[in-house]
């Protein structure tokens, strides 16, 4: 086998680590909406991520078993890192969460896909440079979530505002880790930030909602995808996929959890789009496509 043949055979297995983590993610928003006819928002949360957060203790120390001599990265970088992401992630899965109640799984998947074209826009602010296609894709985005979202009567449902306001929320905690990420125990900081998220939740969640063991229990089977197999597994299946896969290929794989949420709405939840919403979500998709293809020729 030559060089070549294995580079490529690395790269067929990591795309299909994020094809499975976009789909584990795409049907993460069933779950999610799923929950909500059981228990709160905020408890679903806060009870999800604390979830996720445990199972991400077992790689943190097979990890740190198996590497006594690697230096560690300052652990108050690591934690101040892990503290404000764990802050974002509260704000924006809690938004989502809140829309998801007055949305459709396709629609929550569609919006928050969104991110993606988000979050080199709120690189203006770092005074980076946006390309065209980025530009490009925006607009087409933009029209899709016109279409997708906005009635004939020019109002947006509250649900898709409050999941598009989320997006923006993700945007801004992929560029947190984009910050700490090189500096810190990655796996470490992950743990603090769900960590965080379920605390700051499940106090919202004794403020805001009535949450009982029954409402728990009935809603078991939805925590526990959102906690071990949306952020456990798919986290670990992302990280083995972005080892060997360029970031833009990664960034379009990934977007297509989208899909996967509106064929699981379809499926599991009997969810049904209009044509005009339809048309809304090939646009939203292409836009997000369109905004990585200079990223993804330059990765090849």
């Amino acid at each position: 086998m030559t060089t070549r043949d294995i580079e490529r055979k690395k790269l067929l297995k990591a795309e299909s680590f994020l094809m499975l983590t976009a789909i584990i993610w795409g049907l993460a928003f069933v779950a999610q909406r799923m929950g909500m006819d059981y228990i709160g928002p905020f408890a679903f949360n806060g009870i999800r991520f604390g979830l996720g957060a445990l199972s991400l203790l077992p790689f943190l120390l097979f990890r740190r078993k198996g590497n006594k001599t690697i230096l560690r990265p300052d652990p108050r970088i690591t934690w101040t890192g892990g503290i404000l992401a764990g802050i974002i992630v509260y704000l924006a899965a809690g938004l989502q969460q809140v829309g998801i109640v007055y949305t459709t799984a396709g629609n929550a998947g569609f919006i928050t896909s969104l991110y993606i074209i988000i979050v080199p826009i709120l690189g203006l602010f770092r005074k980076h440079r946006i390309a065209p296609q980025i530009w490009a894709g925006a607009v087409m985005a933009l029209a899709g979530l016109y279409f997708l979202s906005v009635t004939r009567e020019f109002a947006i449902s509250p649900g898709d505002g409050l999941v598009f306001v989320s997006a923006v929320f993700w945007a801004l905690h992929v560029l947190i880790i984009g910050d700490f990420a090189p500096r810190t125990d990655i796996i470490l900081l992950s743990i603090i930030q769900f960590m965080v998220c379920s605390v700051l939740s499940m106090f919202t969640a004794f403020i805001l909602e009535t949450t009982t063991w029954q409402m728990v229990y009935n809603a078991l089977i939805p925590i526990l995808y959102g906690g071990i197999m949306s952020v456990g597994v798919a986290y670990t299946f992302q990280i083995m996929g972005q080892r060997h896969a360029p970031p833009a290929h990664a960034a379009i794989i990934l977007s297509m959890e989208s899909l996967f949420a509106a064929l699981g709405g379809w499926l599991i939840l009997s969810e049904m789009m209009s044509g005009r919403q339809i048309v809304g979500a090939l646009l939203m998709l292409t836009g997000v496509v369109i905004s990585q293809i200079r990223k993804f020729n330059q990765g090849k």
